[in-house]
């Protein structure tokens, strides 16, 4: 039995309908029963010049490349795969074929316009979206991969950035604290009447913010800011959250 004709007898009269209308074939009846040198016209009465829009939606969502690294590609990705899994291809179906020649195929169909696929004996034409759909199940899978990995290094990649970040403005240090003690307690012994605004904030170099941030760096070496950054550290490293519809 020729091989084209021994893959398409192993798909469903379902799966090969489904194959079909990846290039607007809608008449499956006639799919595994024709002879293999049989050709046959563009279906669907649909102009010839117009025939490959059909080429820019399931089929062009298949064929496409993956994008940049975001939440976005990765969702594109999800479809992707949902689209080749929702043909349902037989498991086994190229059991028998070699890997080589498989890649041959698949690299012929995703050049082939959907209109010089219909042309085709309709065993060829099953064979050689098959193995694309199959194929791109697999590449589109390995690239998902490759994304989440992206995307989780560059969510780690900020958190270390940001914790980076907060400690060093942590560990500020604020020179000459005797200094400032010895200014503060003699303005403030010298007008006591008299309110911090007026009389503490301008004896200081800096004023309020210099007392803030001795404040700050007192504050860096208590058990309270170790919390406070083990805390962020844990929060940066959270799983991102389950989605909602997620399938119980």
């Amino acid at each position: 039995m020729p091989v084209r004709k021994r893959i398409a007898s192993r798909s469903s009269p379902e799966t090969t309908q489904r194959i079909y209308a990846l290039v607007g074939i809608e008449d499956a009846s006639r799919a595994v029963n024709e002879g293999a040198g049989d050709r046959q016209e563009p279906m669907g009465g649909a102009p010839a010049e117009d025939d490959d829009d059909i080429d820019s939606s399931l089929l062009a969502l298949i064929k496409s490349a993956p994008g940049n690294v975001s939440l976005e590609s990765m969702m594109t990705e999800i479809r992707k795969l949902a689209a080749g899994r929702s043909i349902e291809l037989p498991a086994g179906l190229f059991a028998d074929v070699a890997p080589k020649v498989l890649a041959a195929w698949r690299a012929r169909a995703a050049v082939e316009a959907p209109s010089h696929m219909r042309t085709h004996p309709r065993e060829l034409t099953v064979l050689l979206l098959a193995a694309l759909v199959q194929e791109r199940e697999r590449e589109i899978t390995d690239a998902l991969v490759e994304l989440l990995i992206a995307t989780v290094h560059r969510i780690k990649a900020r958190a270390d950035s940001k914790v980076t970040k907060e400690l060093i403005n942590a560990f500020k240090r604020v020179t000459g604290k005797e200094n400032i003690l010895f200014k503060v307690a003699d303005a403030a012994l010298g007008q006591p009447d008299d309110s911090v605004r007026q009389v503490i904030f301008p004896a200081v170099s800096g004023g309020e913010q210099t007392l803030r941030d001795l404040v700050h760096e007192f504050k860096t070496k208590g058990p309270a800011y170790r919390t406070t950054v083990q805390t962020t550290l844990r929060a940066s490293h959270q799983p991102l959250p389950a989605r909602s519809d997620r399938a119980a």
